[in-house]
């Protein structure tokens, strides 16, 4: 019996050994199931977490660089005039042309997105062009002005050209003694608006390289002269070099004698002569211009461009088209239709026009340095301010 006993207890012991490893094996495997369901879960949480919080930040700089983009490509407004700006300028001034168009793009431009012809006597390189066409919102045209805009007319006698540009130097005139920038005062005078790139356009704003805009331009100037029935709008105006012009007055009163019927009773003459009628010398400095292409187009102002052509003054002096471009808007326009963009602040070196009092808080120009208070005696706009409009 006590043996039998002890085979029992032995089983029995055996039996309980055999149940506590498989229950521990369970128990094991169950420990492991959820040590790895718990190891799959924290893994798809911190997996989920990551995404989570790399979808934030993909949003994020999603929503940084659409607000980049937008900044720099708002949609233009639904309302532009048909306008383009016009620069004359050449391949080595590509870093004044730059510093100008950044200044030109952020006060204006990137809001608008006019377009921009380029204009040059020499073929644009492709560094040029892809310089500049990197860094404006509007649409580029490059075009090459046609040799018989940019060379002697068949009737000027270029020896007496070269021999009135050795005088001018010998006598330091500005610029006396440069044969290219007589080319271009007769091609701003009577050619860059018969350009075919400028064909398709009604409206020209004229920028130089090297210019500054000091003051943020927030409404569209265009639009401006259009819906006020303007035709000239100018921010500086000076009195000429009186050596540049000895015959240029004389010969502008020569076709005013020929062709009466050309010049309207209400006119702009007094803006260039004083009191006793005489030629004062003032002008729009012409290196700013917004302006009307059909004006410049007209019969009246090519009749008269051609009469001062055919004088010889651009090579025989030394003509600038900033007086040139005045007189004609003094014979056959009148105030109603000349605008003077007080409001724009604009750098030409050395001359400044910068806005006054509320208007001067958009702008990084000193009022106190606007060529019309700061050199009263040399300034004619405050002249043209105090001008009556004509009664028509």
């Amino acid at each position: 019996m006590a043996r039998a006993y002890d085979l029992r207890s032995i089983l029995f012991v055996l039996v309980a050994f055999v149940g506590a490893v498989v229950v521990l094996r369970d128990l094991r495997y169950d420990f492991a199931f959820v040590g790895d369901m718990r190891a799959a879960e924290l893994s798809r949480r911190t997996q989920e977490v990551t995404a989570t919080m790399t979808s934030t930040v993909m949003q994020t700089e999603k929503t940084m660089v659409t607000e980049t983009i937008q900044v720099a490509s708002d949609p233009p407004p639904a309302e532009k005039a048909n306008a383009a700006f016009v620069i004359l300028t050449r391949n080595k001034d590509l870093k004044d042309l730059r510093e100008t168009l950044v200044q030109l793009e952020d006060r204006f431009n990137r809001r608008y997105k006019y377009p921009y012809v380029f204009l040059n006597n020499e073929p644009f390189s492709d560094t040029f062009k892809e310089k500049i066409q990197g860094m404006v919102s509007g649409e580029c045209q490059f075009g090459l002005i046609p040799e018989e805009h940019w060379s002697y007319p068949e009737y000027i006698d270029q020896t007496r050209a070269a021999e009135a540009r050795k005088d001018m130097q010998d006598r330091k005139v500005i610029y006396g003694g440069n044969e290219s920038y007589r080319h271009m005062c007769r091609y701003e005078s009577g050619f860059f608006f018969r350009h075919p790139l400028m064909d398709q356009y009604k409206w020209y704003w004229r920028v130089e390289p090297g210019v500054k805009f000091g003051c943020e331009i927030d409404y569209d100037p265009f639009l401006f002269m259009e819906r006020n029935n303007k035709k000239y709008g100018f921010t500086i105006s000076i009195k000429e070099v009186i050596e540049t012009i000895p015959t240029l007055w004389n010969t502008t009163m020569d076709f005013m004698d020929k062709h009466k019927e050309m010049i309207p009773a209400a006119n702009l003459m007094d803006f260039v002569t004083d009191k006793k009628g005489d030629y004062n010398r003032c002008h729009f400095w012409s290196n700013f211009e917004i302006g009307s292409l059909d004006f410049l187009r007209s019969d009246q102002y090519m009749a008269y461009f051609d009469h001062l052509d055919r004088a010889g003054g651009f090579f025989y002096e030394r003509w600038g088209d900033a007086p040139v471009h005045s007189l004609g808007v003094s014979m056959f326009l009148n105030k109603n239709e000349v605008h003077w963009f007080e409001d724009i602040g604009y750098f030409h070196g050395p001359l400044w026009n910068c806005p006054k009092g509320e208007a001067n808080k958009k702008c990084w120009c000193s009022e106190e340095e606007s060529i019309e208070i700061k050199n009263p005696a040399w300034s004619c706009t405050l002249n043209f301010k105090d001008l009556p409009a004509p009664k028509l």
